[in-house]
């Protein structure tokens, strides 16, 4: 059983030249092939075989079908034998779902003492990629390149890689981002034009009223509440402190039980699976929902904090596209630094909304004072993050154009305790290191909101963003500061013409 719903449409390319014993052994291959894949574990996505396309007619017709076919998610293509690339200008230039070109060939080893004409001309993969490459490069689409043989482990990694980003890719083109209330007042970077960005990215942003939302809220039972703070005490290491008694926890869960509720409730009647909410603009709400909000991302909800729609929904498309990966996914902002003797470090936090799915161990839930555009007691998840390698990746509008920076970092454990930090948190070594990092982040433009995530791979969010065709620059061991400042000149030279 693969992960995901949506598939992808396997297709391979010929023509009838060759003759129909030719036709019948490329059909033949290719049904063991998607087989083969389907069979793979490491492979998330089911891949369905849509047969030999052998004509200009067969090609239009099946890019059409996967156009109209919501369970689509792309296309890998394959040229079996040469396969006149003409044929497919048609098909291509109709084509809005992304494709990966796999190029491959069904034997691995050559047969050395039997090979003759009529193998080769059967076993072509070779010359009929590059025909169909060249069309590609002609008619400048956005693809992925994948060479290898069909059966080996590193090829399965990369199909894997894109099939994600596709799901990525589908997931974002049907998002609906709900935002409650406005961006935070007087910020830049968390603002942006989300008519260019539903063109760009295909996702919907639209605003609710706080009543209408209160309401909502309102509305929970409190059998539902009592079940769900139940499940607080189940899920979660509940601690009873200085700022509250053991009533007093109980009576905040059951506030917070029914924010989470309510919200929930509201974001299914939207079909939402992605939200913002500042902390300016809580009118009919209890406070700031802490917890809730953790809990809403632990279940898959895209989040984004004082209004930021583009970090709530890229949250929510890397949290499907690392589904069943290790790891794990969250809202995120780079709150403070270690400036150490050896290595300079970032402490990763936000006021009360940091996903657990990131956490290293069980969550506590306290109650802390929260003073940021309310007073009020709130309940939240305290935990640190896991150790290991991880990228903070953050989506800017810049005004004619989108950029998604993205840079590798190396999660630690901290070599203190933090006993008075009232929220979760995580640290991390930027790639290459701070000085380069922090300072090609800022020639970037790169946010202080950023998605962090230790489950999705640079590659992945590489393919996605030209499936996208959205700007994409990394941060990385390989980051200089001068190269990296001529990347971004090329590359605004580049989008003024494109």
């Amino acid at each position: 059983m693969k992960i995901f719903e949506k598939k992808v449409w396997f297709v391979t390319g010929s023509q009838h030249l060759y003759g129909p014993k030719v036709l019948e052994e490329v059909a033949t291959h290719s049904e063991l092939m998607v087989s083969g894949f389907n069979a793979i574990e490491s492979i998330s996505t089911e891949f369905i075989n849509k047969g030999t396309a052998k004509t200009a007619e067969e090609i239009l017709a099946v890019c059409q079908a996967a156009n109209n076919d919501p369970e689509c998610a792309g296309l890998v293509l394959w040229m079996h034998t040469f396969s006149p690339a003409k044929m497919w200008i048609a098909g291509l230039s109709q084509l809005n779902k992304p494709f990966a070109h796999l190029h491959t060939q069904f034997n691995a080893g050559l047969p050395w003492d039997e090979i003759n004409m009529n193998f080769m001309n059967t076993n072509q993969s070779a010359h009929g990629c590059r025909e169909f490459g060249f069309i590609g490069a002609a008619m400048e689409l956005e693809r992925k390149v994948i060479v290898g043989h069909w059966k080996d482990a590193e090829v399965h990694q990369e199909l894997d890689t894109w099939c994600r980003a596709a799901q990525g890719l589908a997931e974002s083109r049907s998002l609906k981002v709900a935002r409650f209330g406005d961006n935070m007042r007087n910020v830049a970077v968390t603002d942006g034009n989300k008519v260019s960005a539903q063109i760009k990215f295909g996702f919907e942003v639209h605003a609710y009223g706080l009543g209408e939302l209160a309401a909502t809220v309102d509305s929970v039972s409190d059998e539902a509440v009592d079940a769900l703070v139940e499940i607080y005490h189940r899920d979660y290491d509940v601690v009873y402190g200085e700022n509250a008694n053991k009533e007093e926890t109980n009576n905040l869960l059951r506030t917070e039980a029914r924010l989470e509720l309510g919200m929930k409730t509201f974001l299914e009647s939207k079909e939402c699976m992605a939200f913002a909410n500042c902390f300016e603009d809580l009118t009919g709400l209890t406070n700031l929902p802490g917890l809730a909000t953790q809990r809403l991302m632990e279940q898959g909800y895209g989040y984004g904090g004082e209004g930021d729609w583009k970090t709530a929904a890229m949250t929510r498309v890397l949290k499907v596209m690392s589904k069943g990966l290790a790891g794990g996914t969250s809202f995120m902002e780079d709150y403070t630094y270690n400036f150490g003797e050896n290595v300079d470090q970032v402490l990763g936090a936000h006021m009360l909304e940091v996903c657990p799915s990131i956490s290293q161990h069980k969550p506590k839930i306290e109650i802390h004072l929260h003073t940021i555009g309310c007073t009020a007691l709130v309940p939240r998840m305290i935990f640190t993050g896991k150790e290991g390698h991880g990228l903070n990746l953050s989506l800017v509008d810049l005004g004619p154009r989108f950029r998604m920076i993205v840079n590798s970092v190396e999660s630690v454990q901290p070599e203190h305790k933090m006993p008075n930090l009232p929220v979760a948190s995580t640290l991390w070594e930027p790639l290459p290191n701070l000085k380069v990092a922090a300072a090609s982040w800022i020639y970037a433009g790169g946010a202080h909101h950023t998605v962090y995530s230790q489950a999705v791979t640079e590659e992945m969010l590489y393919d996605f963003a030209e499936m996208v065709d959205v700007e994409y620059v990394q941060i990385d061991n390989d980051t200089n500061v001068p190269a990296f400042k001529n990347e971004l000149r090329h590359n605004n030279m580049f989008y003024k013409f494109k």
